[in-house]
């Protein structure tokens, strides 16, 4: 496919060009939906900034837990700049669940700090997530990580990142992903936008719903160096974690408002 751009001694992946498209994307209508909402912008932007810090930290953090197999590296480290180089190496990596998870913490703390309106905050929110996530899904395809597996008819890598990846025709996960999270995300926005049946409860939906997508998804990933545990992925495991977690938050969320409808 097409790693990115060589503009001297700097290199710019298409999957950074893509992620930027989806957060300059993304953002600026949440924000936009929530001013019209509360006729405030700043606070939101505060929470998407503290989020997008949450989001590098918990990506790389949660890379670095899933090879901790290798961290006994550290240990062999013969200097100060060999040890940040093998640093580097174990925590240099991404999931997606890792920032998701430190995205929601980091801006869920901005949100209480603020005091801003939990509900339209977070549905504002939960219509970010699958509308960037989809943009990056897009440079993974054209960097040629995150690849599927063999499949005849699919798409075949001549430079992808992973050397493993070039030569075999594979399933183009990355892009039926970004279908998945396109889709989800117009479900989302036109929850957000023309109803307010499910308000507070959006980013709940989608908790509920991209778990589900996932996991499935994550048979056709041929990318087994990621590491498997009783013939499921990491991510499986997590998609299994959030998916029963927002069962919980709807039965609680629909036993409170039949309590609240009993005592009006």
């Amino acid at each position: 496919m097409f790693p990115g751009f060589q503009i001297g001694s700097f290199f710019l992946s298409s999957y950074g060009i893509c992620a930027l498209i989806g957060i300059f994307t993304a953002c600026p209508l949440a924000i936009c939906i929530y001013k019209k909402h509360t006729g405030d912008d700043i606070s939101m932007i505060f929470v998407f900034l503290f989020g997008a810090i949450g989001v590098f930290m918990g990506m790389h953090l949660l890379f670095g837990i899933t090879n901790i197999q290798y961290w006994g590296i550290l240990l062999n480290a013969t200097n100060f700049i060999d040890f940040c180089k093998r640093f580097g190496i174990l925590f240099g990596g991404s999931v997606f669940y890792g920032g998701l998870i430190g995205g929601l913490i980091a801006g869920g703390i901005s949100i209480k700090v603020q005091k801003l309106p939990v509900d339209i905050a977070t549905d504002c929110g939960a219509m970010v997530i699958p509308l960037f996530h989809g943009f990056a899904r897009i440079g993974c395809f054209f960097g040629g990580c995150c690849y599927g597996v063999e499949w005849e008819h699919g798409v075949t890598f001549t430079n992808s990142i992973v050397e493993s990846a070039n030569g075999v025709p594979r399933v183009p996960i990355q892009l039926i992903e970004a279908g998945f999270e396109f889709l989800l995300f117009t479900v989302i926005f036109i929850l957000l936008t023309k109803t307010d049946k499910l308000r507070g409860g959006l980013l709940g939906l989608y908790l509920l719903v991209y778990p589900v997508g996932r996991f499935v998804l994550e048979f056709w990933r041929g990318d087994e160096y990621r590491g498997f545990i009783f013939g499921l992925s990491t991510s499986q495991f997590i998609s299994i974690l959030v998916f029963v977690g927002s069962v919980v938050f709807f039965v609680l969320r629909a036993r409170k408002n039949h309590k609240s409808e009993k005592s009006v």
